[in-house]
């Protein structure tokens, strides 16, 4: 069972599924966006590798992450907390510690939650945002012709991961980048200020070539991704080339980066900072989207029995 299958059952049961799709749901009576993620122990963190800290951090970032790429700014979340009987004082102090540094950092107030018993660690996090364009973001509102940009480097949470997983050594920028992310708060600000339509984006979470598949099916068009364009982390290449690993997995496939995504028009694209970085093209417009990766020699069609081979499966996938 793969998430889209647990999704689409979801969809099949509701009366009103408008609000489900996009990682943050638009409340228009509220104006105001909502987002709500889970990490679970040995699952998506572990305590071998994550310190109490480092899981408050990331706990807080993934949620901002995705109220980020709604542009909006985040204002509240609420924190919901499972943990084994064994569990110390100690643990939620530090917890806390790293949850606070995130929401001072931002302005954001912790709004309450929920504590429960359970055999595994559990945080799940809703975060509340509030609108800062007239616009929207969704991923089916690519254009023929508009702008791939992308925030920051890919892969480097990935090979974090890979590192802390294996016990190899590598660069403390690597495990730092999977064990403490930051969200894209203030590049999200900087792109609401500038669009005047609708644009398309979603955060890296699940991978970009995950992010830039699932916009290309909402969009029903297809996107061509210029890999030498890509960022890259000179410490992500090193750490391949010490390891005999192929960079471009870590690159396209990994997740947790925590980056954003989006397509907008040339327009928009030429009044952006440096933050951004032109990574592709959207293209035509047919009935089986896929995503093209340019390689400069050759090209790799990223069709959907690719994407499910190679994409997260949360229901599979663990540490």
């Amino acid at each position: 069972m793969r998430e889209l299958d647990f999704l689409n059952i979801i969809n099949s049961k509701l009366n009103d599924n408008s609000l489900i799709g996009d990682d943050c749901a638009y409340l228009k009576d509220l104006d105001v966006f909502i987002t709500h993620d889970t990490l679970v122990e040995d699952v998506h963190f572990s305590m071998y590798t994550t310190s109490p800290y480092q899981l408050g951090i990331k706990a807080v970032n993934a949620n901002l992450s995705d109220i980020a790429a709604a542009l909006a700014k985040p204002l509240y979340i609420t924190v919901s907390m499972s943990v084994p009987n064994t569990v110390k004082d100690l643990f939620v102090d530090e917890l806390y510690r790293g949850i606070n540094e995130v929401c001072s950092l931002y302005g954001i107030k912790v709004a309450g939650g929920d504590i429960t018993s359970s055999d595994k660690i559990v945080i799940s996090i809703c975060a509340i945002g509030k609108k800062l364009s007239p616009y929207l973001v969704s991923r089916s509102f690519a254009k023929k012709d508009y702008c791939i940009v992308t925030t920051g480097q890919a892969g480097n949470s990935s090979a974090g991961l890979y590192a802390l997983t294996n016990f190899l050594y590598a660069d403390d920028f690597l495990k730092k980048s999977h064990l403490e992310p930051h969200a894209r708060v203030n590049e999200a600000i900087e792109l609401s200020a500038l669009i005047n339509s609708n644009i398309a984006g979603m955060d890296t979470s699940d991978g970009l070539i995950d992010s830039l598949y699932k916009i290309a099916c909402a969009s029903k068009h297809s996107v061509e991704l210029d890999f030498n364009n890509i960022p890259v982390s000179n410490q992500l290449l090193e750490f391949s080339k010490q390891n005999n690993l192929d960079y471009k997995n870590f690159v396209l496939w990994g997740g947790e980066d925590f980056e954003l995504v989006f397509a907008v028009s040339e327009e928009i694209y030429e009044k952006l900072s440096d933050n951004f970085h032109l990574i592709g093209r959207v293209i035509n417009k047919d009935n089986s989207p896929s995503v093209y990766v340019n390689y400069g020699n050759y090209s790799q069609e990223i069709t959907k029995s690719v994407f499910e081979r190679y994409s997260f499966n949360h229901f599979k996938n663990s540490l």
